[in-house]
């Protein structure tokens, strides 16, 4: 152990002369706790909503999705099915067919998108364990059936429950002659009854019906598809999986894994997560001042001991040393007491919630998750602010002169 860290531990545990800087000492290291606690649990927050909402999504976002780079849909290619579906690493691999359209539902009207899938969506995604009401068919007895978002069924006023009532879907035909001047000729119309009610995400809630994608390409006239969406075994080789399925498809496809087909919402919620880290982080430069201070005291109290090192040879950069781990010691120990104290407030959180969240949400508490590279995060950002807090109380021991001895 060196001699500056030793003496800034006898002088962290010694008895001070005048209580104050004990005082003064514990609040710098109670605000260094309850600051610390607070960094690990914002992070924890976004942690947790981001992995709920990841989990949501994936309910309906496929592990991998491959999509043509220009255009909005492609003729389906068997050779390159087959040589998907042969990778080790591909569990299944479902057709889909997306378009805008517009829906009517006794007398109420919107837009949405149609989404066709095929028998094996249900093997590639989990969106059937998202029903709140009714069952997911598509299609039974030559009959066309449609599953909704919970938000698409609140803006048509859809009830499943009325068996003879249709929902009429609206979209743009897919036709190589010239545009007709006949008003609505743009258009094709197909009749649908509503089967089931799903619920994800409100986005995806507002937007998204999900029918056959027989009764999509239909509607459409058109036997091409949007997507390939596949999923895989191991998210361990997600990597490989996506290079293998670029090497297949070619460079006129894009291949993208669950984070990238939400890279934009994923991306906000990180920009949120680090911005409220950083409006904390803020608040804790103020806590810092406390430190400050009684790393000031401390200096003063030991003017005498200061001179009495340099007297009998220290140097200036060792007295400085000494101060700046007396500021580091306390931040650490603040740190960890926080740490302690955000792990118990995690734990009270997941076991009984001890922060509800308003009814009308998917989950009842607020979701909390914590992760390694917080703790790490964390105290870099602590120790680097305790750092720069013992700087200038380190200047100032380093300037008190020697003992003069007398004659």
């Amino acid at each position: 152990m060196s001699l500056p860290l030793h003496i800034a531990k006898r002088y962290l545990f010694s008895k001070k002369s005048t209580n104050a800087i004990n005082i003064i000492s514990y609040i710098s290291i109670l605000g260094l706790s309850i600051g610390t606690a607070a960094l690990v649990l914002v992070l924890s927050v976004f942690n947790g909503f981001e992995d709920l909402l990841s989990g949501l999504f994936s309910n309906f976002n496929p592990d991998i999705k491959v999509e043509i780079a220009l255009g909005k849909s492609f003729a389906p290619n068997e050779d390159d099915i087959k040589q998907i579906e042969s990778l080790d690493n591909v569990v299944a691999l479902s057709q889909t067919l997306e378009e805008v359209a517009i829906f009517k539902y006794n007398g109420s009207q919107d837009f949405g998108s149609i989404k066709g899938v095929d028998d094996n969506f249900l093997k590639v995604t989990a969106v059937d364990t998202t029903l709140r009401e009714g069952t997911f068919l598509l299609a039974k007895d030559s009959i066309d059936y449609a599953v909704l978002g919970s938000g698409m069924r609140n803006k048509l006023s859809v009830n499943i429950e009325d068996e003879f009532s249709s929902l009429t879907v609206y979209s743009a035909k897919k036709r190589k002659s010239k545009t007709s001047i006949v008003p609505g000729s743009g258009l094709s119309k197909k009749s649908i009854y509503p089967a089931g009610i799903f619920s994800i995400h409100q986005d995806v809630n507002n937007q998204y019906i999900l029918s056959s994608l027989r009764f999509a390409q239909k509607l459409l006239g058109s036997r091409k598809v949007s997507a390939y969406e596949i999923k895989i075994l191991d998210e361990a080789n997600l990597d490989e999986t996506v290079d293998a399925i670029q090497a297949i498809v070619g460079e006129s496809f894009t291949v993208k894994n669950r984070f990238q087909q939400d890279e934009a919402f994923l991306k906000i919620m990180n920009i949120e997560k680090w911005t409220s880290f950083a409006i904390v982080s803020l608040t804790l430069l103020l806590v810092a001042f406390n430190l400050i201070g009684a790393l000031w005291m401390i200096v003063l109290e030991k003017k005498k001991d200061i001179s009495i090192l340099k007297s009998m040879g220290a140097q200036d950069h060792s007295v400085r040393n000494i101060f700046l781990w007396e500021g580091i010691l306390l931040c650490i120990i603040g740190m960890v007491s926080g740490f302690i104290l955000a792990i118990l407030i995690f734990i009270a959180q997941k076991t009984i919630g001890i922060v509800p969240i308003p009814e009308g949400f998917i989950v009842d508490t607020y979701p909390i998750s914590i992760r390694f590279t917080d703790f790490l995060a964390v105290g870099i950002t602590v120790l680097f602010i305790g750092l720069l807090a013992s700087i200038p109380p380190a200047l100032r021991a380093q300037r008190v002169p020697e003992m003069v001895r007398e004659a």
